[in-house]
């Protein structure tokens, strides 16, 4: 399959880019359009109303980036997401749209930004600070090994890296993660993390938290009651976890034996 030739060479961003804007509804498109002709790192911006015609335009003429909607009719934008990440080379792809839900599969695609309306001019500024860490290399994209977490701060999708997470704090059908630098709400149940993430070395300690192995640095008994101290927080543990716990720490205790 061929794939539609990059207005840089990868690892360099020219002074100013070319971008495609693409939105299926005529005032948005315009909006984005003339947003995106304020930024002075962007020199021209390619309108299209449709997914289709944009493939038509990558292929026709090289571009360094692309700013566009996610619900659109007939080919939607991750649709084009998909079709664009099967080539070799494509340019950054940024989704700008009034719909949240979609997300986790822009991430998944490894899209540089997810931009939700109405847009402000310093979360376009900051797309666009994106695009061009992309395009010079200092923003890598994520490995299965270093898996993230998709959340929401300030208005800003991030995504966070899970090797960062110290434990997690069920908040009814939501989690909150807890970094050294702060804590985040998610939509995801404690049980749905507890599944995806136990090969990673994250267990339960309680019905309600579940912790990064890894960061445990004591563990305490006192009065009956066992606690563990994870990135300075002190945590408590039930009495349902506290053996298997015991094992799993003694266990990666003992040189030469194998963690599980």
């Amino acid at each position: 399959m061929s794939s539609p030739t990059p207005a840089a060479a990868p690892g360099t961003a020219p002074e100013r880019l070319r971008v495609l804007a693409l939105d299926d509804e005529e005032p948005a498109l315009d909006e984005l359009v003339w947003l995106l002709r304020q930024e002075e790192r962007i020199g021209e911006v390619i309108a299209s109303d449709s997914a289709a015609e944009a493939l038509r335009i990558l292929h026709e003429r090289p571009v360094d980036a692309i700013f566009m909607d996610v619900q659109m009719p007939g080919l939607t934008g991750l649709d084009l997401a998909r079709v664009l990440s099967r080539f070799t080379t494509k340019p950054p792809v940024v989704f700008v749209t009034a719909h949240e839900q979609h997300a986790v599969d822009a991430f998944e695609l490894n899209v540089v930004d997810y931009v939700l309306k109405p847009v402000r001019d310093e979360r376009l500024a900051e797309a666009v600070r994106r695009v061009v860490s992309r395009i010079e290399g200092r923003e890598s994209l994520p490995t299965a090994e270093d898996e993230s977490i998709l959340v929401e701060l300030g208005g800003v999708s991030r995504l966070v890296p899970r090797a960062d997470v110290l434990y997690v704090e069920a908040q009814g059908d939501y989690a909150r993660l807890h970094t050294a630098n702060g804590s985040h709400l998610v939509r995801v149940p404690l049980t749905t993390l507890a599944d995806q993430w136990g090969d990673a070395g994250f267990v339960r300690i309680h019905r309600s938290l579940l912790v990064a192995l890894g960061h445990i640095s004591e563990w305490r008994t006192e009065g009956g009651r066992t606690t563990v101290v994870v990135g300075g927080n002190e945590l408590g543990v039930s009495r349902r976890h506290t053996r298997a716990l015991r094992d799993l720490l003694v266990n990666r205790a003992q040189p030469g034996r194998e963690r599980r």
